[in-house]
Protein backbone atom coordinates (compact mmCIF):
# COMPACT_ATOMS: atom_id res chain seq x y z
CA UNK A 1 0.00 0.00 0.00
CA UNK A 2 1.58 3.06 -0.81
CA UNK A 3 -0.19 6.82 0.04
CA UNK A 4 0.76 10.23 -1.24
CA UNK A 5 -0.10 13.74 -0.47
CA UNK A 6 0.00 16.19 -3.44
CA UNK A 7 0.34 19.18 -1.65
CA UNK A 8 0.03 22.58 -3.19
CA UNK A 9 1.04 25.54 -1.56
CA UNK A 10 -0.79 28.33 -3.14
CA UNK A 11 -4.14 27.12 -2.32
CA UNK A 12 -3.51 25.19 0.49
CA UNK A 13 -4.44 21.93 -1.18
CA UNK A 14 -3.86 18.16 -0.61
CA UNK A 15 -4.52 15.72 -3.07
CA UNK A 16 -3.82 12.31 -2.61
CA UNK A 17 -2.47 8.96 -4.68
CA UNK A 18 -3.09 6.17 -2.85
CA UNK A 19 -2.46 2.24 -4.62
CA UNK A 20 -2.40 -0.98 -3.86
CA UNK A 21 -1.06 -3.92 -6.19
CA UNK A 22 -1.49 -2.07 -9.53
CA UNK A 23 -4.50 -0.19 -8.44
CA UNK A 24 -4.94 3.45 -7.99
CA UNK A 25 -7.30 5.88 -6.74
CA UNK A 26 -7.07 9.92 -6.72
CA UNK A 27 -9.19 12.02 -4.06
CA UNK A 28 -10.02 15.60 -4.51
CA UNK A 29 -7.54 16.09 -8.25
CA UNK A 30 -6.50 19.76 -9.26
CA UNK A 31 -7.15 20.54 -12.67
CA UNK A 32 -3.97 19.66 -14.37
CA UNK A 33 -4.47 15.73 -13.89
CA UNK A 34 -1.03 15.40 -15.89
CA UNK A 35 1.03 14.56 -12.83
CA UNK A 36 -1.81 11.60 -11.50
CA UNK A 37 -1.32 10.42 -14.72
CA UNK A 38 2.46 10.10 -15.04
CA UNK A 39 2.62 8.75 -11.56
CA UNK A 40 0.35 5.63 -12.06
CA UNK A 41 2.09 5.01 -15.47
CA UNK A 42 5.53 5.21 -13.82
CA UNK A 43 4.21 2.77 -11.03
CA UNK A 44 2.16 0.39 -13.98
CA UNK A 45 -0.83 1.28 -11.66
CA UNK A 46 -4.28 1.65 -13.29
CA UNK A 47 -6.12 4.22 -11.67
CA UNK A 48 -9.36 2.46 -11.10
CA UNK A 49 -11.66 5.39 -8.76
CA UNK A 50 -11.47 8.90 -8.49
CA UNK A 51 -12.78 10.00 -4.96
CA UNK A 52 -14.63 13.56 -4.06
CA UNK A 53 -15.36 14.56 -0.13
CA UNK A 54 -17.27 16.97 -1.99
CA UNK A 55 -18.29 20.01 -4.46
CA UNK A 56 -15.84 22.09 -3.80
CA UNK A 57 -15.60 25.77 -3.39
CA UNK A 58 -12.22 27.21 -3.66
CA UNK A 59 -11.25 25.09 -6.77
CA UNK A 60 -11.81 23.65 -9.86
CA UNK A 61 -10.87 19.58 -9.60
CA UNK A 62 -9.46 17.56 -11.93
CA UNK A 63 -12.34 14.38 -11.52
CA UNK A 64 -14.18 15.10 -14.82
CA UNK A 65 -10.81 15.27 -16.87
CA UNK A 66 -8.95 12.65 -14.99
CA UNK A 67 -12.23 10.01 -15.91
CA UNK A 68 -12.54 11.10 -19.74
CA UNK A 69 -8.31 10.26 -19.43
CA UNK A 70 -8.31 6.98 -17.86
CA UNK A 71 -12.25 5.64 -18.03
CA UNK A 72 -12.47 5.88 -13.59
CA UNK A 73 -15.36 6.04 -12.31
CA UNK A 74 -16.12 9.13 -10.05
CA UNK A 75 -17.25 8.83 -6.77
CA UNK A 76 -19.25 11.52 -4.50
CA UNK A 77 -21.19 10.85 -1.14
CA UNK A 78 -24.64 10.36 -0.71
CA UNK A 79 -26.68 13.52 -2.25
CA UNK A 80 -24.92 14.58 -4.95
CA UNK A 81 -25.94 15.21 -7.70
CA UNK A 82 -24.16 15.56 -11.08
CA UNK A 83 -24.30 17.07 -14.29
CA UNK A 84 -22.17 14.39 -15.87
CA UNK A 85 -21.55 10.44 -14.94
CA UNK A 86 -20.75 9.45 -11.59
CA UNK A 87 -21.23 6.77 -8.99
CA UNK A 88 -22.96 8.16 -5.71
CA UNK A 89 -22.20 6.29 -2.88
CA UNK A 90 -24.28 4.67 -0.27
CA UNK A 91 -22.72 5.38 3.35
CA UNK A 92 -20.43 2.25 4.49
CA UNK A 93 -20.52 1.66 1.04
CA UNK A 94 -17.01 -0.24 0.32
CA UNK A 95 -14.28 0.58 -2.50
CA UNK A 96 -11.44 -2.06 -3.29
CA UNK A 97 -8.17 -0.58 -4.81
CA UNK A 98 -5.86 -3.61 -4.78
CA UNK A 99 -5.42 -5.18 -1.41
CA UNK A 100 -7.15 -2.18 0.49
CA UNK A 101 -10.49 -0.66 1.08
CA UNK A 102 -12.25 2.83 0.71
CA UNK A 103 -14.88 2.91 2.80
CA UNK A 104 -17.52 5.74 2.51
CA UNK A 105 -18.19 7.58 6.15
CA UNK A 106 -21.40 9.93 5.19
CA UNK A 107 -19.77 13.12 6.98
CA UNK A 108 -22.57 16.22 6.38
CA UNK A 109 -22.42 19.60 7.65
CA UNK A 110 -19.53 21.33 5.18
CA UNK A 111 -21.82 20.39 2.38
CA UNK A 112 -24.55 18.36 2.82
CA UNK A 113 -22.83 15.60 0.23
CA UNK A 114 -19.47 16.05 2.15
CA UNK A 115 -17.72 12.97 2.63
CA UNK A 116 -15.23 11.22 4.43
CA UNK A 117 -13.28 8.10 3.16
CA UNK A 118 -11.50 5.66 5.84
CA UNK A 119 -8.53 3.62 4.49
CA UNK A 120 -8.06 -0.21 5.77
CA UNK A 121 -5.24 -2.41 4.78
CA UNK A 122 -5.65 -5.75 3.87
CA UNK A 123 -6.19 -6.64 7.38
CA UNK A 124 -9.29 -4.64 7.72
CA UNK A 125 -7.18 -2.26 9.99
CA UNK A 126 -7.96 1.12 10.26
CA UNK A 127 -4.93 3.17 8.85
CA UNK A 128 -6.13 6.65 7.75
CA UNK A 129 -9.06 9.19 6.73
CA UNK A 130 -9.32 11.27 4.19
CA UNK A 131 -11.53 14.15 5.53
CA UNK A 132 -11.91 17.05 2.98
CA UNK A 133 -13.63 19.86 4.61
CA UNK A 134 -15.06 18.28 7.24
CA UNK A 135 -12.06 17.92 9.54
CA UNK A 136 -8.92 20.62 9.18
CA UNK A 137 -5.81 20.43 11.94
CA UNK A 138 -6.80 22.58 14.48
CA UNK A 139 -10.67 23.34 12.74
CA UNK A 140 -13.27 21.86 10.99
CA UNK A 141 -15.04 23.26 7.44
CA UNK A 142 -17.12 26.58 7.61
CA UNK A 143 -20.47 25.65 7.62
CA UNK A 144 -21.89 28.72 5.72
CA UNK A 145 -21.02 27.74 2.02
CA UNK A 146 -24.15 25.15 1.16
CA UNK A 147 -26.55 27.36 2.87
CA UNK A 148 -28.58 28.44 0.16
CA UNK A 149 -28.80 24.93 -1.98
CA UNK A 150 -29.93 22.89 1.26
CA UNK A 151 -32.29 25.89 2.30
CA UNK A 152 -30.66 25.83 5.62
CA UNK A 153 -28.95 28.15 7.83
CA UNK A 154 -25.36 27.88 8.74
CA UNK A 155 -26.73 27.31 12.33
CA UNK A 156 -28.30 24.16 11.03
CA UNK A 157 -25.21 22.89 9.26
CA UNK A 158 -22.99 23.59 12.12
CA UNK A 159 -25.60 21.28 13.84
CA UNK A 160 -25.59 18.21 11.58
CA UNK A 161 -21.34 19.18 11.25
CA UNK A 162 -21.58 18.51 15.03
CA UNK A 163 -23.02 14.94 14.66
CA UNK A 164 -21.35 14.04 12.07
CA UNK A 165 -17.67 14.52 13.89
CA UNK A 166 -18.87 12.89 17.21
CA UNK A 167 -20.99 9.72 15.25
CA UNK A 168 -18.30 8.82 12.45
CA UNK A 169 -15.02 10.18 13.21
CA UNK A 170 -14.24 10.92 16.53
CA UNK A 171 -14.73 6.93 17.43
CA UNK A 172 -12.12 6.19 15.36
CA UNK A 173 -8.80 4.51 17.09
CA UNK A 174 -6.37 7.54 18.02
CA UNK A 175 -3.69 6.31 15.59
CA UNK A 176 -5.49 6.80 12.71
CA UNK A 177 -4.12 9.47 10.52
CA UNK A 178 -5.69 12.34 9.29
CA UNK A 179 -5.68 13.55 5.71
CA UNK A 180 -7.71 16.86 5.35
CA UNK A 181 -8.27 18.59 1.82
CA UNK A 182 -6.74 22.15 3.13
CA UNK A 183 -4.10 23.43 5.11
CA UNK A 184 -3.28 27.04 6.21
CA UNK A 185 -4.41 30.09 3.91
CA UNK A 186 -7.31 28.32 2.66
CA UNK A 187 -10.57 29.98 3.60
CA UNK A 188 -12.61 27.00 3.75
CA UNK A 189 -12.29 27.08 7.70
CA UNK A 190 -10.43 30.07 10.27
CA UNK A 191 -8.32 28.33 12.38
CA UNK A 192 -6.12 25.79 10.15
CA UNK A 193 -2.67 24.42 10.64
CA UNK A 194 0.28 24.60 9.14
CA UNK A 195 0.62 20.76 9.22
CA UNK A 196 -1.06 19.14 6.63
CA UNK A 197 -0.91 15.23 8.41
CA UNK A 198 -2.34 14.32 11.90
CA UNK A 199 -4.01 12.08 13.77
CA UNK A 200 -7.48 11.54 15.18
CA UNK A 201 -5.12 10.93 18.75
CA UNK A 202 -3.94 14.76 18.61
CA UNK A 203 -6.91 16.35 17.08
CA UNK A 204 -8.94 15.30 20.50
CA UNK A 205 -6.40 16.81 22.19
CA UNK A 206 -5.78 20.25 20.31
CA UNK A 207 -8.52 20.74 17.63
CA UNK A 208 -11.25 23.37 19.80
CA UNK A 209 -13.92 21.62 17.56
CA UNK A 210 -13.48 18.14 19.11
CA UNK A 211 -13.99 18.72 22.83
CA UNK A 212 -15.29 15.83 24.35
CA UNK A 213 -17.19 17.72 26.64
CA UNK A 214 -18.46 20.41 24.13
CA UNK A 215 -22.48 20.96 23.62
CA UNK A 216 -23.99 21.08 20.22
CA UNK A 217 -25.03 24.69 21.05
CA UNK A 218 -21.16 25.33 22.39
CA UNK A 219 -20.21 23.68 18.98
CA UNK A 220 -22.38 25.57 16.34
CA UNK A 221 -21.61 29.39 18.63
CA UNK A 222 -17.61 28.85 18.36
CA UNK A 223 -17.75 27.25 14.65
CA UNK A 224 -20.15 30.20 13.14
CA UNK A 225 -18.12 32.97 15.32
CA UNK A 226 -15.84 35.14 13.00
CA UNK A 227 -16.85 33.87 9.85
CA UNK A 228 -15.82 36.23 6.79
CA UNK A 229 -17.91 36.23 3.90
CA UNK A 230 -16.55 33.38 1.33
CA UNK A 231 -15.39 35.28 -2.02
CA UNK A 232 -17.34 36.27 -4.61
CA UNK A 233 -15.98 32.71 -7.20
CA UNK A 234 -16.85 30.07 -4.77
CA UNK A 235 -20.46 29.53 -6.00
CA UNK A 236 -19.19 29.56 -9.07
CA UNK A 237 -16.48 26.66 -8.67
CA UNK A 238 -19.37 24.47 -6.96
CA UNK A 239 -21.22 25.19 -10.49
CA UNK A 240 -18.12 23.90 -12.04
CA UNK A 241 -17.85 21.00 -10.04
CA UNK A 242 -21.02 19.84 -10.12
CA UNK A 243 -21.38 20.65 -13.80
CA UNK A 244 -18.25 20.28 -15.60
CA UNK A 245 -16.22 22.20 -17.60
CA UNK A 246 -14.27 22.75 -20.73
CA UNK A 247 -10.96 21.08 -21.28
CA UNK A 248 -7.71 22.14 -19.96
CA UNK A 249 -6.44 21.72 -23.50
CA UNK A 250 -8.11 24.43 -24.96
CA UNK A 251 -8.06 26.39 -21.91
CA UNK A 252 -4.22 26.39 -22.38
CA UNK A 253 -3.96 26.42 -25.90
CA UNK A 254 -5.93 29.86 -25.87
CA UNK A 255 -4.55 31.86 -22.90
CA UNK A 256 -1.06 31.26 -24.27
CA UNK A 257 -1.74 33.00 -27.89
CA UNK A 258 1.49 35.62 -27.68
CA UNK A 259 0.09 39.05 -28.68
CA UNK A 260 2.40 41.96 -29.88
CA UNK A 261 1.11 45.29 -28.35
CA UNK A 262 -0.66 46.36 -30.80
CA UNK A 263 -2.60 43.07 -30.80
CA UNK A 264 -2.90 42.60 -27.41
CA UNK A 265 -4.11 46.62 -27.03
CA UNK A 266 -6.77 45.86 -29.72
CA UNK A 267 -7.99 43.04 -27.72
CA UNK A 268 -8.33 44.65 -24.84
CA UNK A 269 -10.22 47.46 -26.09
CA UNK A 270 -12.59 45.08 -28.06
CA UNK A 271 -13.36 42.29 -25.15
CA UNK A 272 -13.40 44.57 -22.40
CA UNK A 273 -10.48 41.86 -21.19
CA UNK A 274 -8.87 43.07 -17.96
CA UNK A 275 -5.23 43.25 -18.39
CA UNK A 276 -3.96 41.41 -15.37
CA UNK A 277 -0.28 41.98 -14.56
CA UNK A 278 1.52 39.32 -12.75
CA UNK A 279 4.64 40.19 -12.08
CA UNK A 280 6.43 40.86 -9.18
CA UNK A 281 4.88 44.24 -7.02
CA UNK A 282 8.15 46.18 -7.00
CA UNK A 283 8.62 45.64 -10.90
CA UNK A 284 4.95 46.83 -11.22
CA UNK A 285 5.50 49.81 -8.96
CA UNK A 286 8.13 50.86 -11.28
CA UNK A 287 5.86 50.69 -14.77
CA UNK A 288 2.76 48.96 -15.89
CA UNK A 289 0.26 49.83 -18.40
CA UNK A 290 -2.92 52.00 -17.30
CA UNK A 291 -5.70 50.38 -15.65
CA UNK A 292 -3.97 47.05 -15.04
CA UNK A 293 -4.57 44.70 -12.11
CA UNK A 294 -1.78 43.46 -9.89
CA UNK A 295 -1.84 40.10 -8.81
CA UNK A 296 1.85 38.21 -8.47
CA UNK A 297 2.32 34.96 -9.18
CA UNK A 298 4.71 34.42 -6.90
CA UNK A 299 2.30 35.35 -3.93
CA UNK A 300 -1.54 33.86 -2.66
CA UNK A 301 -2.52 34.24 -6.53
CA UNK A 302 -5.19 31.83 -7.39
CA UNK A 303 -7.71 32.93 -3.96
CA UNK A 304 -6.93 36.57 -4.83
CA UNK A 305 -7.65 36.53 -8.11
CA UNK A 306 -11.10 34.61 -7.40
CA UNK A 307 -11.60 37.90 -4.25
CA UNK A 308 -10.57 40.36 -6.28
CA UNK A 309 -12.22 39.41 -9.89
CA UNK A 310 -14.88 37.21 -8.85
CA UNK A 311 -16.61 36.17 -12.12
CA UNK A 312 -14.83 33.61 -13.72
CA UNK A 313 -16.56 34.03 -17.27
CA UNK A 314 -14.40 37.84 -17.25
CA UNK A 315 -12.13 38.17 -20.23
CA UNK A 316 -8.19 38.05 -19.15
CA UNK A 317 -5.26 39.57 -21.29
CA UNK A 318 -1.99 38.83 -19.16
CA UNK A 319 1.33 40.27 -18.60
CA UNK A 320 3.61 37.57 -17.02
CA UNK A 321 7.78 37.20 -16.32
CA UNK A 322 8.92 35.72 -20.02
CA UNK A 323 8.56 31.96 -19.64
CA UNK A 324 5.72 31.77 -17.13
CA UNK A 325 2.82 32.31 -19.50
CA UNK A 326 1.87 28.88 -19.69
CA UNK A 327 1.78 28.70 -15.36
CA UNK A 328 0.00 31.23 -14.92
CA UNK A 329 -3.01 30.32 -17.12
CA UNK A 330 -3.25 26.64 -15.42
CA UNK A 331 -3.19 28.17 -12.15
CA UNK A 332 -6.23 31.09 -12.76
CA UNK A 333 -8.10 28.03 -14.03
CA UNK A 334 -7.06 25.93 -11.15
CA UNK A 335 -10.00 28.56 -9.21
CA UNK A 336 -12.14 28.48 -12.44
CA UNK A 337 -10.76 31.24 -14.65
CA UNK A 338 -10.90 30.08 -18.32
CA UNK A 339 -11.44 33.19 -19.97
CA UNK A 340 -7.79 33.95 -20.74
CA UNK A 341 -7.17 35.11 -24.17
CA UNK A 342 -3.43 35.58 -24.49
CA UNK A 343 -0.39 37.12 -23.41
CA UNK A 344 1.78 40.07 -23.96
CA UNK A 345 4.88 38.93 -25.88
CA UNK A 346 7.64 40.38 -24.57
CA UNK A 347 6.35 40.88 -21.57
CA UNK A 348 6.01 45.10 -20.50
CA UNK A 349 8.94 45.66 -21.98
CA UNK A 350 7.59 44.89 -25.54
CA UNK A 351 5.18 47.56 -24.72
CA UNK A 352 7.42 50.06 -23.73
CA UNK A 353 9.58 49.80 -26.66
CA UNK A 354 6.87 50.87 -28.75
CA UNK A 355 6.37 53.64 -26.96
CA UNK A 356 3.23 53.12 -25.28
CA UNK A 357 1.48 55.33 -22.37
CA UNK A 358 2.32 53.88 -18.74
CA UNK A 359 2.03 54.08 -15.10
CA UNK A 360 3.65 53.67 -11.89
CA UNK A 361 2.92 53.43 -8.72
CA UNK A 362 4.24 56.09 -5.94
CA UNK A 363 6.21 54.99 -3.06
CA UNK A 364 8.16 55.31 0.03
CA UNK A 365 10.02 53.50 2.75
CA UNK A 366 8.92 53.16 6.17
CA UNK A 367 11.87 55.76 7.19
CA UNK A 368 10.78 58.71 5.02
CA UNK A 369 7.20 57.87 6.40
CA UNK A 370 8.41 57.87 10.07
CA UNK A 371 10.15 61.09 9.10
CA UNK A 372 7.26 63.20 7.51
CA UNK A 373 4.66 61.66 10.26
CA UNK A 374 7.06 63.00 12.82
CA UNK A 375 6.81 67.06 10.62
CA UNK A 376 2.68 66.70 9.55
CA UNK A 377 -0.24 64.26 10.06
CA UNK A 378 -0.17 61.91 7.24
CA UNK A 379 -3.48 59.42 6.40
CA UNK A 380 -2.81 55.75 6.46
CA UNK A 381 -5.13 52.88 5.25
CA UNK A 382 -3.96 49.64 6.51
CA UNK A 383 -5.46 46.80 3.73
CA UNK A 384 -4.63 43.88 6.26
CA UNK A 385 -7.46 41.76 7.45
CA UNK A 386 -9.29 42.97 10.56
CA UNK A 387 -7.62 40.43 12.75
CA UNK A 388 -4.01 41.57 11.77
CA UNK A 389 -5.43 44.99 12.00
CA UNK A 390 -6.98 44.89 15.58
CA UNK A 391 -3.62 42.97 16.75
CA UNK A 392 -1.31 45.71 15.87
CA UNK A 393 -1.14 48.72 13.85
CA UNK A 394 -0.21 52.12 13.49
CA UNK A 395 -2.35 55.16 15.54
CA UNK A 396 -5.24 56.57 13.54
CA UNK A 397 -4.35 54.21 10.36
CA UNK A 398 -7.71 53.29 8.86
CA UNK A 399 -8.70 49.29 8.31
CA UNK A 400 -9.77 49.00 4.84
CA UNK A 401 -9.38 44.88 4.42
CA UNK A 402 -8.07 44.07 0.77
CA UNK A 403 -10.96 41.15 1.03
CA UNK A 404 -13.51 43.57 1.09
CA UNK A 405 -11.73 47.36 -0.76
CA UNK A 406 -15.09 47.44 -3.11
CA UNK A 407 -17.03 48.69 0.54
CA UNK A 408 -13.95 51.29 1.00
CA UNK A 409 -14.12 53.26 -1.66
CA UNK A 410 -15.76 56.31 -0.55
CA UNK A 411 -13.51 56.26 2.15
CA UNK A 412 -10.39 57.00 0.15
CA UNK A 413 -9.44 61.10 -0.75
CA UNK A 414 -9.16 61.84 -4.08
CA UNK A 415 -6.91 64.90 -4.26
CA UNK A 416 -4.80 64.82 -1.17
CA UNK A 417 -2.08 62.33 -0.83
CA UNK A 418 -2.32 59.23 1.48
CA UNK A 419 -0.28 55.91 2.14
CA UNK A 420 -0.89 52.13 2.18
CA UNK A 421 0.36 49.24 3.16
CA UNK A 422 -0.41 45.60 3.90
CA UNK A 423 1.87 42.71 6.15
CA UNK A 424 5.18 43.16 3.40
CA UNK A 425 4.05 44.97 0.72
CA UNK A 426 2.25 42.81 -2.34
CA UNK A 427 -1.62 42.75 -0.88
CA UNK A 428 -0.69 46.73 -0.80
CA UNK A 429 0.28 46.65 -4.44
CA UNK A 430 -3.27 44.88 -5.31
CA UNK A 431 -4.73 47.70 -3.46
CA UNK A 432 -3.06 50.47 -5.31
CA UNK A 433 -3.57 48.74 -9.04
CA UNK A 434 -7.52 48.48 -8.04
CA UNK A 435 -8.01 52.52 -6.88
CA UNK A 436 -5.81 53.43 -9.81
CA UNK A 437 -8.01 51.54 -11.82
CA UNK A 438 -11.07 53.43 -10.44
CA UNK A 439 -9.19 56.35 -11.53
CA UNK A 440 -7.65 57.02 -7.68
CA UNK A 441 -4.01 58.14 -8.28
CA UNK A 442 -2.96 60.00 -5.28
CA UNK A 443 -2.15 57.53 -3.35
CA UNK A 444 1.29 56.45 -2.13
CA UNK A 445 2.51 52.67 -0.99
CA UNK A 446 4.68 52.19 2.01
CA UNK A 447 7.14 50.18 0.91
CA UNK A 448 7.97 46.61 3.00
CA UNK A 449 4.40 46.75 4.41
CA UNK A 450 3.92 46.85 8.19
CA UNK A 451 7.28 44.75 8.36
CA UNK A 452 9.10 48.05 7.82
CA UNK A 453 7.28 49.82 9.69
CA UNK A 454 8.17 48.35 12.90
CA UNK A 455 12.01 47.98 12.21
CA UNK A 456 11.46 52.18 11.53
CA UNK A 457 10.38 52.57 14.74
CA UNK A 458 7.57 54.25 14.17
CA UNK A 459 4.74 54.13 16.55
CA UNK A 460 2.57 51.31 16.98
CA UNK A 461 -0.45 49.98 18.66
CA UNK A 462 0.10 47.79 21.74
CA UNK A 463 0.60 44.07 20.43
CA UNK A 464 -2.24 41.62 21.34
CA UNK A 465 -2.36 38.08 20.77
CA UNK A 466 -4.17 36.78 18.00
CA UNK A 467 -6.10 33.74 20.10
CA UNK A 468 -6.93 36.41 22.53
CA UNK A 469 -9.16 38.34 19.89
Amino acid sequence: MHIEQIYTGCLSQGAYYIESKGEAAIIDPLREVKPYLEKAKKNNATIKYIFETHFHADFVSGHVTLAKETGASIVYGPGAKTGFDSLIAKDQQEFKIGEVTLTVLHTPGHTMESTTYLLRDASQKDIAIFSGDTLFLGDVGRPDLAQKAANMTQEDLAGILYESLRKKIMPLADDVLVYPAHGAGSACGKNLSKETVGTIGEQKKTNYALRADMTKEEFIKEVTDGLLPPPQYFPLNVKMNKEGYEDIDKVLKSGTTPLDPEAFEKLANQSGAIILDVRHQDVFAKGHIPQSIFIGIDGGFAPWVGAMIGDVSQPILLVTPEGREEETVMRLARVGFDNTLGYLKGSFEAWKKEGKTTDKVEGIDAAGLKALSEKESVTVFDVRKPGEYLSEHIPDAKSTPLDFINEHMNEFPTEKPFYMHCAGGYRSMIAASILKSRGIHNLIDIKGGFGAIKESGMKVSDYICPSTL
